[in-house]
């Protein structure tokens, strides 16, 4: 099979179209024929081995030869200890904590990793859902308590967390502010955004606003400025962003919460089925879109990657993988 594959961290250069074997199928798994892939931060971060805590599992080269986490396929095959799925089931899930590998024609996959794609959803839309979604649930909803009526901050909205957080963020009854660069506020707006903030032409952290809920896809602010932004009792959620960040919320983040009553945490993300299904439930019911900006073949992971490390991307990236 075709496979976009790396041995060595590095900029995209490292990445080699290659021939390779068929993984083989272990009792628990399907093999799963690949025809879209999602690309996400973590394939960037993991390409280049940067930030450092993105070598754990790899300190000089990478564990994982193959990225791609989120996938959308059929099932080719199936193991013999595997229960619900079948030959011929078209599937979709996260697989980054069970091998990744997704950059490629064929990917063995833990039954318990993949749901079942409706037939009303492509298999592009099928895999921009997993990862980008889910984080977007799991900070409104798990880490931030979101509640109807609340005013919630989106850091970062433009991306494919953003644009999926955005709309779960109205569906909860929430009045949102979307900040993001010049070109993506229209498609904010397009999909629900109540406010939307150009940071290239204004600093959100010196206005007079204040939230009930922030969610920071980008983390590029101190703890400091995303505190004064909190309405009393309110929550900071941090999804990415810099490790500098990350350790002022480990260190900082308690003494605030307990003498400021405001929460300041950080998510971590549980790829989990349970939440696919959800958000696959969401889709059936017209209540979450996709909002997919760029196509590209498996050739052209590279570019695709580049494109999004570089925070060019309006929503998802897709790779589209043919089979000849």
């Amino acid at each position: 099979m075709k496979a976009m594959v790396y041995n060595k961290y590095g900029t995209t250069n490292v990445l080699n179209l290659k021939e390779v074997e068929i993984p083989a199928l272990k009792n628990n798994e399907v093999l799963v024929k690949v025809y879209a892939v999602s690309v996400n931060s973590w394939d960037w971060d993991l390409m280049r081995g940067k930030p450092f805590l993105a070598r754990l599992g790899g300190l000089l080269k990478p564990k994982y030869k193959i990225l791609g986490a989120d996938i959308a396929g059929r099932v080719e095959a199936v193991g013999k200890d595997v229960k619900h799925l079948f030959e011929g089931d078209e599937v979709f899930g996260d697989i980054s904590w069970c091998g990744w590998g997704g950059f490629a024609e064929y990917v063995c996959v833990r039954e318990d990793a993949l749901t079942l794609k409706p037939a009303n959803m492509t298999f592009e839309e099928a895999a921009a859902i997993p990862q980008a979604a889910v984080l977007a649930l799991q900070g409104l909803r798990d880490k931030g308590r979101i509640q109807d009526a609340q005013k919630v901050l989106i850091n970062g909205a433009g991306g494919g967390v953003g644009t999926f957080a955005l709309q779960i963020a109205k569906l909860y009854g929430a009045e949102v502010t979307c900040v993001d660069s010049t070109r993506k506020l229209d498609t904010l707006k397009s999909i629900g955004a109540d406010h939307v903030i150009d940071y290239t032409q204004e600093d959100f952290t010196q206005n007079d606003q204040f939230y009930d809920l922030i969610l920071d896809v980008v983390g590029n602010r101190s703890i400091f400025d995303y505190k004064r932004l909190l309405n009393p009792k309110g929550t900071y959620v941090m999804v990415g962003g810099s490790l500098t960040l990350m350790f002022q919320l480990l260190f900082l983040g308690p003494l605030i919460s307990k003498t400021e009553s405001k929460n300041m945490s950080i998510l971590v993300h549980k790829p989990n089925k349970t939440d696919q299904n959800f958000l696959m439930e969401l889709f059936v019911a017209d209540k979450l879109v996709p909002v997919i900006d760029r196509r590209y073949s498996l050739s052209q992971v590279a570019e695709a990657i580049r494109y999004l490390g570089e925070g060019h991307a309006k929503g998802k990236v897709i790779i589209c993988v043919e089979h000849i």
